[in-house]
């Protein structure tokens, strides 16, 4: 019998929505085949999949790819090019029913290298139960998480996800950039760590991270998974996070706030505007799998509206904008529908196959920044002079 490896980011709802998409594919086609579906968090999974060549040995038939690491896949020939099995087994209303932001990220160098699946730009994640009108910006944010802060109950009032995985330091630390007007990357993407928004970026970072009448404890330990985790506890008031994390607090079966889940759009810095980042995740095939042809068609059920919805009552969040104004989600989830607006204000990364180095530095970065009382410009120029040489 057939069977289909796939290494996945390990979060509940992608391995369960995963499952449950193959059983339908194969009840529906009549496939004989099986799937080993393999969880990992984000280094084991780039590691695995990218380092080790994994995609290209055979070892992974499909795997869950963050765009960001799309260039260096396909720089490195670990990814099979999709447009001549879209000539095969075309999908019937592709790319008409994804937004183009969903699609675009993955066609470069002549080819379409991987399907989206997952989507959810970063926004500010909020109990309505405690904030009624959401902050707009950075400096509003901090004293809305401190006005909530009560470890006493169990609540903190905001969280970092500062675990080193080149994933939401990264992230958090490009948004603090962006929103104060400044820019991470050149013209030609070339990093640029020492502007004067990115100073001020990082002090604010810094001074949120270390104040314990805002944040959450350990923070260093969290990813971004655990953060979101933390908010379906109740333990968190506003953060900045994936839009996914909301729709999970709202759906999990264990989580505490459900119904009490809002979103809105990040805050702003001084002389800048409320930004977002564009950043999914796709489905992709390995250019040494010997079952691309079962691979091809099990991602294209999955791209499917039912089972893309799927995506979505699984806890993850669905790419298709039928998803997105699915009337029975929204009723459950008012703020859906706000998904088309959050892409048409999203930010992407460059296409550059150094992204995940460059991520790392800046983990290092922002564990410097929180852990030393070493001067913010001291931490940029090193930081500088390390994505440069």
């Amino acid at each position: 019998m057939a069977k289909l490896r796939v290494a996945v980011r390990r979060f509940s709802p992608f391995e369960s929505a995963i499952a449950a998409q193959f059983a339908d594919f194969a009840r529906a086609n009549g496939v004989e085949a099986e799937l080993e579906a393999v969880p990992m968090d984000l280094n084991p999974l780039h590691e695995s999949a990218i380092g080790e060549r994994g995609l290209a040995t055979g070892a992974w038939d499909i795997a869950f790819l963050n765009t960001d690491w799309l260039a260096e896949a396909v720089a490195d020939d670990l990814l099979e090019d999709l447009t001549p099995h879209m000539a095969r087994a075309p999908i019937a209303d592709f790319p008409e029913a994804w937004s183009p932001s969903l699609t675009g990220l993955q066609r470069f160098d002549g080819g379409f290298w991987a399907m989206p699946y997952h989507d959810g730009p970063e926004c500010l994640i909020y109990r309505k139960d405690l904030i009624t009108e959401p902050p707009v910006t950075w400096e509003e944010f901090h004293a809305l998480a401190q006005q909530h802060h009560d470890p006493a109950s169990g609540r903190y009032g905001t969280v970092l996800a500062l675990f080193p995985d080149g994933h939401n330091s990264f992230y958090d630390f490009c948004i603090h950039v962006w929103s104060r007007g400044g820019e991470v990357f050149d013209a030609d993407g070339r990093p640029d760590f020492t502007s004067p928004a990115a100073h001020a970026a990082l002090d604010f970072l810094r001074a949120l991270a270390t104040d314990q009448d805002a944040i959450a404890p350990n923070c260093r330990s969290l990813d971004s998974v655990q953060s979101g985790g933390l908010f379906a506890e109740g333990k968190i008031a506003l953060m900045a996070n994936w839009f996914g994390f909301a729709a999970y607090a709202d759906t999990a079966a264990d989580s505490r706030v459900r119904g009490l889940v809002d979103v809105a759009p990040l805050p702003a810095g001084p002389g800048g505007r409320s930004v977002s980042l564009n950043v999914f995740w796709v489905l992709a095939i390995g250019s040494g799998s010997t079952n691309k042809e079962l691979a091809w068609d099990f991602l294209r059920h999955c791209a499917t509206a039912p089972m893309d919805r799927l995506t979505t009552t699984k806890g993850a969040i669905g790419v298709r904008r039928s998803t997105w104004a699915d009337p029975d989600i929204n009723a459950s989830m008012p703020y859906y529908h706000r998904l088309e607006w959050l892409h048409e204000h999203a930010r992407e990364m460059p296409l550059t196959a150094d992204l995940a180095r460059i991520s790392h530095i800046v983990d290092d970065l922002m564990t410097a920044a929180v852990t030393t009382d070493r001067a913010t410009a001291d931490l940029l120029a090193e930081a500088q002079a390390r994505v440069t040489s």
